[in-house]
């Protein structure tokens, strides 16, 4: 529990019960279902968040993250193909909401779920070793930065346990060899 949740709880818990007494025992059920409902919630959610900054305009950012052809030469640069042996084809991105996309030869999947060119991609991301069913959210933002564009990065939704794994995946396997495709 979080210390907002411990200083929270009690003061439900007695409101509840002044209630009850006001209402003749009604309310003591509410009470037992506020226990329950804290009982399904999680408050220790894992989550990412990174904003590199690269030298080149929100235009050619956005493009490189979502055309195919350009998003392949990333994956080049990143040297990841060559270790995983994935797939033949390292990159089908589509520039549809709704679309599927497959990055590093199918090892990273998903469906693009908002895009507004020069500005925002989020997608339902997965990786290859999660469960079926399981997707993440991935949310790219691309702000204006001087010349260049900064990215305010979000993941979420990814099974516990994933963060370090993930958060250097990302920085190795996509900013880097952005920033040598970019340069």
């Amino acid at each position: 529990m979080s210390e907002r949740d411990n200083l929270v709880a009690p003061a439900r818990r007695q409101l509840m019960a002044g209630v009850a007494v006001a209402l003749g025992g009604l309310a003591m059920a509410s009470t037992n279902a506020w226990s329950a409902i804290d009982e399904e919630i999680s408050r220790t959610a894992e989550s990412i968040h990174q904003e590199p900054v690269f030298k080149a305009s929100r235009t050619r950012v956005y493009e490189a993250l979502t055309d195919s052809k350009q998003f392949d030469q990333v994956i080049q640069l990143s040297g990841v193909m060559q270790s995983m042996h994935l797939g033949p084809k390292p990159a089908e991105i589509s520039r549809e909401v709704g679309g599927a996309f497959t990055l590093f030869g199918g090892y990273i999947t998903g469906r693009q779920v908002e895009l507004i060119p020069n500005q925002r991609i989020v997608q339902a991301w997965r990786t290859g070793s999660w469960p079926p069913g399981v997707y993440s959210i991935a949310k790219f933002e691309l702000v204006e930065q001087g010349s260049g564009t900064k990215i305010v990065f979000d993941h979420t939704g990814f099974p516990k346990g994933d963060a370090e794994t993930l958060a250097s995946g990302w920085k190795a396997h996509y900013w880097e060899p952005l920033a040598k495709l970019l340069a």
